[in-house]
């Protein structure tokens, strides 16, 4: 089959790579597209062992098995579900795996892939393939965020709201937070054309670094220090900074009289459990225009080297490698 290399130094090639063979408890799947990601970044400079590739839709290839030839995602976090945290529906946060799909295992920048069954989410029948992908990070990641600070800062008594970072993830947030009843979103970007989708989506945008103005839910999207930071000094007293973006990058941070003289809660969230996933279908059905303006692009693997560099540039949102 065909697979993407990534090699480091931004180069990525594309290579034969031996069939997956599913252990016991994995299942083939077919994949059919796989959404490009800003955390794979790191690996377009770093290098990989495995194929990346973490958000993933395909078709079950494993006759006899109740899934053959069911639309599937794939959950990324492989989880044991008998422990403290899978018990509690915590699947995300399993504390006996540690496995990523398409981080330390291969993903789905190739043709096929081995599975664990435990990660198969089928897919809907009116959810189109295009959009299917979205129901991982971009809705699922920016959703579980907003639900779980929600009760901490309920709409109704939150006033403004500020999404740092328009990425997908952050145009994931925007949707979710007007979704759940939050009307007044402002968005923060240092791309143009990331702020003119934003405000199509009735945001109103918020210069980047601009401490004018305070909040009570500040949503952090961009893994950006200088954000986070902001993000510290400007949240209203009693308010909720939470952090979705990532970065592996040290953060130092600086306490100042703003941050020092006030009650707040810092949250970071991590992906979502798997209980999540029927209200982010619900949520992908109402939203399904707003989501569809997103995936600017659909490619074959031959043209991932080109597009993955466009994509880090900036220039596409939601870009799909797929297949046949």
């Amino acid at each position: 089959m065909q697979a993407a290399i990534f090699h480091g130094d931004r180069h990525i090639t594309i290579g034969e790579a031996p069939m997956p063979e599913p252990a016991a408890g994995e299942v083939l799947l077919r994949v059919r597209r796989t959404a490009l990601c800003g955390s794979d970044t790191k690996l377009w400079f770093s290098g990989a062992s495995f194929t990346p590739g973490h958000e993933i839709f395909g078709v079950v290839q494993q006759p006899g098995h109740a899934l053959d030839g069911r639309r599937c995602l794939v959950y990324i976090p492989v989880h044991c579900g008998h422990c403290e945290s899978c018990l509690a529906g915590d699947t995300q946060m399993c504390l006996n795996e540690s496995v990523l799909v398409g981080w330390n295992r291969p993903g789905g920048y190739a043709e096929y892939l081995a599975v664990p069954e435990q990660c198969l989410l089928p897919v809907p029948d009116d959810i189109e393939d295009a959009l299917a992908p979205l129901l991982l990070d971009t809705i699922g990641t920016a959703a579980h965020g907003i639900r779980f600070v929600k009760p901490l800062v309920p709409p109704e008594t939150t006033g403004a709201v500020l999404v740092t970072g328009a990425g997908p993830v952050g145009i994931g947030a925007l949707i979710a937070l007007q979704n759940m009843g939050y009307t007044e979103v402002y968005v923060s970007d240092l791309k143009e054309e990331r702020l003119q989708l934003a405000e199509s989506f009735g945001a109103r945008r918020h210069p980047v670094g601009d401490a004018s103005k305070r909040f009570k839910l500040i949503v952090e999207c961009s893994g950006a220090h200088a954000a986070r930071s902001l993000g510290m000094e400007i949240v209203l007293p009693r308010g909720v900074l939470i952090l979705i973006g990532e970065s592996d990058k040290p953060w130092p941070v600086q306490e100042n009289k703003a941050i020092r003289r006030k009650d707040f809660y810092m949250v970071r969230t991590f992906y979502f459990p798997k209980s999540d996933f029927a209200l982010n279908v619900e949520l992908l059905r109402g939203e399904k225009a707003r989501y569809r303006k997103l995936v600017d692009a659909q490619f074959g693997l031959d043209q991932l080297p080109e597009m993955f560099g466009r994509f880090v540039a900036g220039e596409l949102v939601k870009p799909l490698l797929a297949f046949a």
